[in-house]
Parts: C-alpha cells; sequence; structure tokens
C-alpha cells in the first residue's frame, strides 16, 4: 500500500534526569514505550533527538560563579579585562559574565551594534542611518550612546541589556566601562587583556587580536575547559553553549557523547532489529523574521551522531521537475515519470538543475532544527524527539 503520510515529528517524554542516570536505559525504554502507547512502530532510519541539557545533566556537568572568576583569574592576571562581541542573554551569557567579572579587578565590556552575533538588537539600522552612525568604523562611548539613542529595552525581553550588564559586573565587584564597536583591535585601546565571546567568528577575532598585539588573548572556548575546583568542564568548547542553572551554577555543552549514541543505537538494534539514527542536538539553525534572532547560540547543533547522519541532503526538486522535465505531463503519467527520476537519480546531484532549492545544509543541522522545534524550550517535558519517515521520498511505500 502507497504510504501516505511522510515525515513525522514526535516529543517523548521521559523522567527528569538527574547527575548519574542511565540515559542509554532511559532513552531506549522511553522511546519504545512511547511507541507501544500510541501505535506506531519503529522503522530503519528513524532518528533519535536528545536534546544536549539531558545529556549535561547526567553527566553533572555544572562550573560555578566561583569556579569562573578562579579559571579567568589564572587565565588573565585578573587586571583589566577586555570583554567583547558577547551575545544578549539572560540565560546564555549574563551568569558567564558574572564569573568573569567576579575573577577582575575592571572589565571592558566592547558590545557589538546595532546588533549581536545571533541578532539580539540594541538597534535598528533606520537608528543608526538617522543618527549618521557608521557601525562598521564609529566607535561610542556609553555616553554618546545614551546621547543618541536613549534607552533600548529588547523587544521581546524588555531588558535594557547595556544597563543589565553593568549592573551585573558592578555587583559581582569590577570596574565597567562599557564602549560599542564592531572592529575587535577597537579593545586594544583599553586594554591589551582580552576574552572574545563570539560564537561562530570566534577564530578569526581571535587571530586579528593577537596580530594586532594582544597580549593575552581568549575566547569563550579556552575558559573552563579543564576541572577547577573539582567542576565538570569542557574541552572542547569551555563555556560556549552553557546555560543558567542557578544564580551561581551554569550547565556546560556536554563532553564528549559519541558513545552514548552509538550505545543507544546498538541498544535499539539489539532489542527491535531496526537501525536507528540517534544525536545529541542543541540549538536549531534557523531565524525568527519577526526578532531578527539567528538561534544557534550553541557552537554546533549536534556535538554527536550517529554515522548514518554524516553528509548532506540527496534530493530532486519535485516543482523543477513537474515544471520542466515533465512539464507536458499529468496525472499518472506525471507521477511515474517523476518516481522513475528519483529512483534513478545520481549518488551526488551537486550541480544538477534539478537539485536547485533543495537545502544545502547538513543533515545533523536540519534534523537538529526539527528536534529543538519540536521539544522546544520551556515546559514541554519531551527532551526526547522521535522522527520517523525524513529519509523517505515520493516513491516510498
Amino acid at each position: 500500500m502507497e504510504r501516505l503520510i511522510g515525515t513525522v515529528s514526535r516529543g517523548v517524554r521521559c523522567p527528569i534526569i538527574r547527575e548519574g542516570d542511565n540515559l542509554v536505559d532511559i532513552v531506549v525504554d522511553s522511546v519504545m514505550a512511547a511507541a507501544d502507547s500510541e501505535g506506531f512502530a519503529l522503522r530503519n532510519r528513524d532518528v533519535i533527538g536528545i536534546t544536549e541539557s539531558i545529556v549535561a545533566r547526567a553527566q553533572g556537568n555544572y562550573a560555578s560563579v566561583q569556579d569562573i572568576a578562579d579559571d579567568v583569574k589564572v587565565k588573565t592576571g585578573g587586571e583589566t579585562v577586555g570583554v567583547i562581541f558577547p551575545i544578549l542573554s539572560r540565560n546564555r551569557f549574563a551568569i558567564n559574565l558574572k564569573g568573569i567579572a567576579m575573577g577582575c579587578r575592571k572589565v571592558v565590556l566592547m558590545l557589538s551594534y546595532p546588533s549581536d552575533e545571533v541578532g539580539n538588537a540594541l538597534l535598528t539600522y533606520d537608528q543608526l542611518d538617522e543618527a549618521g552612525i557608521n557601525p562598521y568604523s564609529d566607535v561610542l562611548s556609553l555616553e554618546k550612546y545614551r546621547e543618541l539613542f536613549g534607552e533600548n529595552k529588547h523587544e521581546f525581553t524588555g531588558v535594557d541589556y547595556v544597563e543589565y550588564y553593568a549592573d551585573i559586573v558592578r555587583e559581582a565587584g569590577a570596574e565597567i566601562e562599557i564602549v560599542f564597536a564592531n572592529q575587535a583591535k577597537t579593545i586594544l585601546n583599553y586594554t591589551k587583556n582580552v576574552i572574545t565571546c563570539d560564537i561562530h567568528t570566534r577564530a578569526r577575532t581571535k587571530r586579528i587580536l593577537k596580530a594586532a598585539g594582544a597580549d593575552v588573548v581568549l575566547g569563550l572556548d579556552d575558559i573552563m575547559t579543564t576541572s577547577v575546583n573539582g567542576s565538570g568542564y569542557n574541552e572542547k568548547y569551555g563555556l560556549l553553549g552553557s546555560n543558567k542553572s542557578t544564580e551561581d551554577k551554569i550547565k556546560l555543552f556536554p563532553r564528549e557523547c559519541k558513545d552514548l549514541v552509538l550505545d543507544i543505537q546498538s541498544s535499539l538494534l539489539k532489542k527491535t532489529g531496526k537501525l536507528i539514527e540517534v544525536m545529541v542536538y542543541g540549538d536549531g539553525a534557523f531565524k525568527d523574521p519577526q526578532g531578527k534572532i539567528w538561534e544557534l547560540a550553541d557552537p554546533v547543533v549536534s556535538p554527536a551522531f550517529t554515522d548514518g547522519l554524516i553528509g548532506t541532503p540527496n534530493e530532486l526538486k519535485l516543482k523543477y521537475l513537474a515544471d520542466n522535465d515533465f512539464a507536458s505531463l499529468s496525472g499518472a503519467e506525471l507521477k511515474e515519470a517523476i518516481s522513475n527520476s528519483i529512483k534513478s537519480k545520481e549518488g551526488n546531484l551537486v550541480g544538477n538543475m534539478a537539485s536547485q532549492g533543495t537545502t544545502p545544509r547538513q543533515l545533523t543541522d536540519l534534523i537538529g532544527s526539527l528536534c529543538d522545534l519540536t521539544s522546544g524550550s520551556g515546559d514541554k517535558g519531551t527532551p526526547i524527539i522521535l522522527i520517523q519517515g525524513y529519509f523517505d521520498n515520493y516513491t516510498t511505500d
């Protein structure tokens, strides 16, 4: 019988995860119980996504603001430190800033404008145009920023991040100076010791700072890379991908978890006979057209995945075939012609015009975005996602 349903994404509920829990058993048992409860069968090439949050929780991968402060003090000297290009986030960066400030005498906070790296806006381009400001070259002091633009609260959170971040630094016991600039080397007019907080452009920023004569150049990925005072850590990403846990503690991005996805895949194969792909996912990679926020505040969408998720889609565009190659056909004849094209398509469609308009992204980024949208970030209680039919096409029965 012809299958009439394509891709299906389901959020799967599971117990609240605590440090030391056996995630392999919990994920496998939860998915199998959901299948039994809802009356569906698991299939080869289904995909299970596990949110990075429960992986880090099971690992106990936490650190305190004091741990961050101690690491920053050792690595920077603890005097005047430039903190540049942070994202504007109460959950993602504010608590990191608290720890950094606790490890310094003074923080020179340099904010990119009109928005941060992931699209959270301090200002609009219209405001800059009206004020005659060139964001690529102009450096603004806090006083000039306030004179030109006054108070600017975030559209969705209602927070004036300039004031909010300044208060965090002061309350942590450090002096604060705020400037607005988009050229990394500008910070060297204030201090030679720099922590660059950008996520996806960090390698370039570090290179520019080192070439311009900085004495100390760190990224967030260079802080908390080893245990401090018995804390958690992330050897590859440091503070990148961390989230606020309590007022004085963060949950770090999970450590190495390739074994986890392989063990879940192996356990499911033994219990069901189906080869199911498994991935750990964080933020999806998509942009909000209203708030202009690009969701990806994690360093990667997926820190670990099984080998069947390596690569990019290899798909033909149905509407291209229908409107071009088979424009003279309709009905059953059109369906048969398109089906034959799909069945005979090449293993690599790069450069083939019939694939134009298909999404040229990594499978893990696409599937991770679907997982993130399905699980949400609030109280849905579904940190495990089961996706079926993702690798099906128009000819799959």
